[in-house]
């Protein structure tokens, strides 16, 4: 048995691009995996099975953690046994913060250890199973390009922590897109420069370029950005399609005392550091 820790992703910027032939937008974003995980528990068991602590998640194929094991048994022969996983989620469902992702990732990682497979086929898998997964297979601090196959690690980012407030509402990240190409492929609002912890400075400018197609999706959106732009006494930007929110503090006890008064109107928030890697065994977590 072995237990799994997938941490959230945050998109500090993202920028998108015209649909393609294909049905997808290429996209150019700074993703940092965060210190906001989902727990993933894998053993052999006597069937494949799959419990959950969320009533409204499938735990049939529909799972991203049955299609990362059909993607990884598409990719090998191994005659593996039936597998017995148990999620534990944390990450809020439709937040823009990848957590479904995050879980696939997990079991490709923790599949790999268990049956001593090489990382460029855990890649090719994560490929497979979405556009968001190869990235939160690696994670920490990551430039994403494309169709989410173009990785890149800069130098790890360092310096800040965020404090993130995810409100009541999901929002569907195809549905944001739709409205995006229906509006004309509009260009997000530049994040302002002097708010950017000084780590960040030299890639500017930021910007999320779904946030116009989100705030038409769900217009109270706007009216808590400003809400909680108030409270925070800063600029708050959104991540991915939406609708978690954040904001530049720091570090993490900042940011925690930040996510305390964020407000009824919100779900969940909390203050989060910077995670350095994408899914990790919890046993080698220091």
């Amino acid at each position: 048995m072995s237990t799994w820790l997938a941490p959230a992703k945050v998109n500090l910027n993202l920028m998108v691009g015209g649909r393609s032939s294909g049905g997808l937008h290429p996209i150019r974003s700074l993703m940092q995996t965060v210190e906001w995980c989902d727990r993933l528990t894998v053993t052999a068991s006597d069937e494949d099975h799959l419990e959950t602590n969320r009533a409204d998640l499938p735990t049939g194929a529909d799972n991203l953690v049955w299609k990362a094991v059909a993607a990884l048994d598409a990719q090998t022969r191994i005659d593996r046994p039936p597998l017995g996983f148990v999620l534990e989620k944390h990450i809020p469902v439709a937040a823009g913060l990848g957590g479904g992702s995050a879980d696939a990732a997990a079991t490709l990682a923790a599949l790999g250890k268990m049956f001593d497979l090489d990382q460029l086929l855990l890649e090719r898998a994560a490929s497979q199973v979405g556009s968001d997964v190869p990235a939160a297979l690696r994670g920490g601090s990551l430039w994403v390009e494309g169709f989410g196959e173009k990785l890149t690690s800069p130098p790890p980012l360092s310096g800040f922590a965020l404090s993130m407030a995810i409100p009541r509402f999901p929002v569907l990240t195809a549905e944001v897109y739709r409205m995006w190409d229906q509006m004309g492929a509009p260009v997000g609002p530049v994040f302002p420069f002097s708010a950017l912890p000084p780590a960040l400075r030299h890639a500017a400018p930021f910007r999320n370029d779904l946030q116009p197609a989100a705030l038409r999706v769900r217009p109270q959106l706007g009216d808590l950005m400003l809400d909680l732009s108030r409270r925070w006494g800063r600029p708050v930007a959104m991540s991915g399609s939406g609708p978690s929110l954040f904001a530049y503090f720091v570090d993490a006890s900042e940011a925690a005392a930040a996510a305390a008064e964020a407000g009824e109107d919100f779900g969940v928030a909390l203050g989060a550091d910077l995670y350095p890697a994408g899914p990790t065994e919890k046993d080698r977590v220091t």
